[in-house]
């Protein structure tokens, strides 16, 4: 329900079954696609209602009777986790514009303990991930967007908001659509501009891996002071990718 949408993100002591890392999960795509309109000007301060991260103050979308925009997206979310609860979500795309900005939610579920990241340069055990990490991560994911979302420079009046859902096709029926979606026509999307890459942020529980990334127009980060892309407790910094949009590792 759309009230479930709003709850706060509460992180428990131990992640230890896949439902409380699903919950989680979801929780935390509420938070960052919140942040991410809330931060670009989408919607009107009343489609949005404060709530906390931990210690984090965050912005969470409701359903506003005077925003049909903000209602129509919290359906979409909705319609998106039904598909992440049937491990057929694979890619979840949030594109602005005929496309001048997209964010890029990506997916990866384990049976037994999560997959390894091989792009990752410091290897480690990840059947070890403690609820710590998790929360570390998290908490450091939605700063970086805070920073990365208050640097860009803004986005025209007239912006128009799509989202595009990408599966796992050995697993997914094919006439699945969840809740709010119809099946679309193309598989790309076409950019305008010269895009630029940035990998935002990975949380890993040990049962789910969500990635964000975004793809923007190389001149809207003019103004964006590379060293606050370092900011953090990590000494990863905010990469910018100039790949292809399949990932080389994907």
């Amino acid at each position: 329900s759309s009230s479930n949408f709003q709850s706060a993100v509460v992180f428990p002591n131990k992640i230890s079954t896949e439902q409380q890392s699903l919950m989680l999960v979801k929780r935390l795509l509420a938070v960052a696609v919140s942040c991410i309109t809330y931060l670009r000007g989408i919607f009107p301060e009343s489609a949005y209602g404060t709530r906390y991260m931990d210690d984090v103050c965050v912005k969470i979308l409701r359903e506003d009777k005077n925003c049909p925009g903000s209602t129509q997206l919290v359906k979409w979310m909705l319609g998106c986790y039904d598909a992440l609860q049937k491990k057929y979500f694979n890619n979840y795309w949030i594109c602005l514009q005929t496309i001048t900005e997209c964010y890029h939610f990506k997916f990866k579920y384990t049976h037994n303990g999560p997959l390894l990241d091989f792009s990752s340069k410091n290897k480690r055990n990840d059947s070890t991930i403690t609820c710590a990490d998790t929360k570390k991560a998290s908490i450091l994911l939605i700063r970086k967007i805070y920073v990365l979302m208050q640097n860009l420079s803004p986005l025209p009046d007239d912006v128009c908001l799509t989202m595009k859902l990408f599966y796992y096709d050995e697993v997914t029926p094919s006439d699945y659509q969840p809740p709010g979606f119809k099946e679309g026509e193309c598989e790309g999307m076409i950019f305008e501009g010269e895009p630029m890459y940035l990998n935002v942020g990975e949380v890993p529980t040990p049962f789910h891996m969500l990635k964000v990334k975004v793809t923007t127009e190389k001149q809207r980060m003019e103004n964006v002071d590379k060293s606050i892309l370092k900011h953090g407790e990590t000494n990863v910094p905010l990469r910018v990718l100039r790949v292809d949009r399949d990932d080389p590792e994907e």
